[in-house]
């Protein structure tokens, strides 16, 4: 078979594909398997179609999943109830012999022309997109220091963002054994940049970041025995902006522990100078305390879970998450419980209720509680 018929078959069944997703297998579909100079190529299409239905009661205003911000930068009363189908996904994984690609898209892109009035018409957004080649991972994929194994299994998307290691960017990673080390894209948060990446086309020498000289490192050590996975994570970064020099560093301890049957029990602890890699951003990197000085602000977050089988279908989790800096005294959190429930091997339903609370140091209290029901198709 030549290599152009080869290149058109991949097309049109990548297309065909597409068109007929309601089709494909919960682990991903293979959508061609040819030879291709002397190595097997393979595509594999996978994802998710997830409908949510969340009712928002209480001070926080709506969002349609909780960061670690506070929408609107004050209490609002709020009553609301939003669909939305934007969580939903589409990811390809292209296999050459060693070499592998992955792209992944959702649908939280917003070009500011998106609404509720008519259309709905929701953009898609780059998730991931790299590549790997044996021990080697260069692309936009989640941080070497987010833990992916502690992430509770959540209706809402992400869970406990304020508590937890979220961030996905532009690296180069080195897997041996347990060991990864990587070095990703430099970035501090606070300095009055806005953090959009710096495009040569239009852009002038005064909008251009001038300073952060070298890359974010990263180095995990990656714990795995039959009773579970716990990783440990450190982070070192260069904070030269808003006139400082410093090295901020930053630890994480995070694991998921099987306790009785199905049942696992998982939970993350950051502590030091971890800033936009911790709780969604929640806070910058560079503050001024009372003394009217600068300094790099540092953050301690965590989160815990329990995921309780009721039977081999349905299944709770409990959850919680919190951050607190040191600096501005910003202190926020969010827990929940939901349950779910498989009604086919691709399709589950649940219902998680939950509470966003800011506790920040000197203004009052305030909190949303929220509701939501779920349905997710995995092809």
């Amino acid at each position: 078979m030549k290599l152009n018929k080869n290149k058109l078959a991949l097309a049109t069944l990548i297309s065909s594909s597409l068109m007929l997703s309601s089709g494909l297998a919960n682990a991903g579909v293979e959508l061609v398997k040819v030879p291709v100079d002397g190595e097997e190529l393979s595509v594999v299409m996978g994802g998710y179609a997830k409908v949510d239905v969340r009712h928002v009661s209480g001070d926080v205003q709506y969002q349609d999943y909780w960061l670690a911000n506070i929408p609107g930068g004050g209490p609002l009363d709020t009553s609301h109830t939003g669909f939305n189908i934007r969580e939903s996904r589409v990811n390809f994984k292209v296999t050459k012999g060693d070499v592998y690609g992955v792209v992944e898209i959702d649908f939280y892109g917003d070009n500011g022309n998106a609404n509720e009035v008519v259309s709905n018409s929701n953009n898609p957004r780059l998730r991931h997109f790299y590549f790997g080649y044996k021990n080697w991972m260069v692309g936009q994929n989640w941080s070497t220091f987010m833990p992916l194994h502690s992430l509770p299994e959540a209706l809402d998307f992400g869970g406990p963002h304020v508590g937890e290691v979220f961030i996905r960017q532009t690296q180069i990673r080195y897997t041996n054994g347990p060991w990864q080390f990587a070095i990703e894209n430099p970035e501090t948060n606070g300095d009055g940049d806005v953090g959009r990446p710096s495009g040569a086309v239009g852009l002038s020498g005064s909008q251009a970041d001038p300073d952060e000289t070298i890359p974010d490192f990263v180095a995990r050590y990656n714990l795995t025995k039959d009773w579970g996975t716990v990783s440990f994570g450190a982070l070192i970064r260069k904070v030269d902006q808003g006139g400082l020099d410093e090295t901020a560093i930053a630890a994480s301890i995070a694991g998921k522990i099987k306790t009785v049957g199905k049942d696992d029990f998982r939970f993350s602890l950051q502590l030091g100078e971890p800033g936009r890699y911790v709780a969604a951003a929640m806070t910058p990197d560079i503050v001024t305390n009372a003394d009217d000085q600068v300094e790099v602000e540092q953050t301690t977050a965590f989160t815990v879970a329990y995921r309780h089988f009721w039977n081999e279908s349905t299944r709770s989790t409990a959850y919680y998450g919190q951050a607190e800096t040191d600096v501005l005294g910003r202190k926020r959190s969010h827990g929940a419980i939901n349950l779910i429930t498989d009604v086919t091997k691709s399709l589950n339903v649940g219902a998680e209720l939950g509470q966003f609370s800011v506790d920040d140091e000197g203004i009052l209290s305030f909190d949303s509680i929220y509701l939501q029901f779920s349905a997710k198709y995995a092809f």
